[in-house]
């Protein structure tokens, strides 16, 4: 469970519980003979904002990767603790992935549109879950780009091929194509380190837009994005937690002196 020292607002740890989308316990996780992570615990919270942070190779992105299994795709790998979904365990065995990475959608670093039209990226998922008649994609289509910020920008165009979109307009698509297939929780991994700041400020936006609807949790080497769009951050160092709270109190009033010195940019 969030841990609830005097002075945090995580309250009673039944209450807490019940607010939680996801949740680690102890865990711990080895890719073959390295351990990347050492008994983290944490939880983020539905409809809320997490932001992880730390310094390149403290664990941030193979923390994000556990939540949908990710990690599964790098073998091999072995977890320890445990990890939930919704109060479901899914470290379990026979525990289908499709679903869950559907239910836990992802965005990565880079956007990787598919090698087709627009239109085709966002109608991928729902056409996989059996969705066929042309009017309910379109619909679906259009939902999912405008919750993206970007059927303005490209309603008149959806035949052309994705990869002649703007960087940004290429990780807005990824997104729109991750929430097309109604996701519960979004994951981010760094999804604008490699854009400019006009188009960082538009994935921003639309991030905090789609938080009453999606839980977000997201990577982020910028702790001034942290600041500006999350709820509550993590802070992650070498594989463990060192620090986990509501953003605002952690930034102002870090607990921990490794915290304060990380953002001061003491080091990192």
């Amino acid at each position: 469970m969030i841990s609830s020292r005097p002075g945090d607002d995580a309250g009673a740890a039944t209450e807490v519980a019940a607010t939680l989308s996801l949740e680690a316990r102890d865990l711990s996780l080895w890719y073959g003979s390295h351990q990347a992570l050492h008994g983290v615990t944490i939880g983020i919270r539905k409809e809320l904002i997490t932001a992880i942070i730390g310094p390149s190779g403290c664990g941030k992105s193979t923390l994000l990767r556990c939540f949908n299994r990710m990690n599964d795709l790098y073998p091999p790998i072995r977890y320890d603790g445990a990890l939930t979904f919704n109060g479901e365990d899914i470290l379990r065995s026979g525990v289908d992935l499709v679903e869950l990475r559907r239910r836990v959608g992802m965005v990565f670093q880079r956007a990787n549109p598919f090698p087709m039209s627009i239109f085709d990226n966002v109608a991928y998922g729902p056409r996989l879950q059996g969705v066929r008649g042309r009017g309910k994609l379109e619909a679906i289509v259009e939902s999912a780009l405008k919750r993206a910020a970007l059927w303005n920008e490209v309603k008149d165009r959806l035949g052309r091929s994705a990869l002649g979109l703007s960087g940004g307009q290429q990780q807005r698509l990824c997104i729109a194509r991750a929430l097309a297939v109604e996701p519960e929780v979004l994951l981010l991994d760094e999804p604008a380190s490699a854009l400019d700041p006009i188009a960082t400020a538009k994935i921003e936006e639309l991030i905090l837009a789609i938080k009453s609807t999606v839980t977000v949790a997201i990577v982020t080497h910028n702790m001034q994005q942290a600041a500006r769009i999350s709820d509550r951050t993590v802070f992650l160092l070498t594989g463990k937690l060192v620090e986990e709270g509501p953003t605002q109190r952690l930034f102002t009033q870090p607990r921990e002196r490794l915290t304060e010195d990380y953002i001061t940019g003491r080091f990192g």
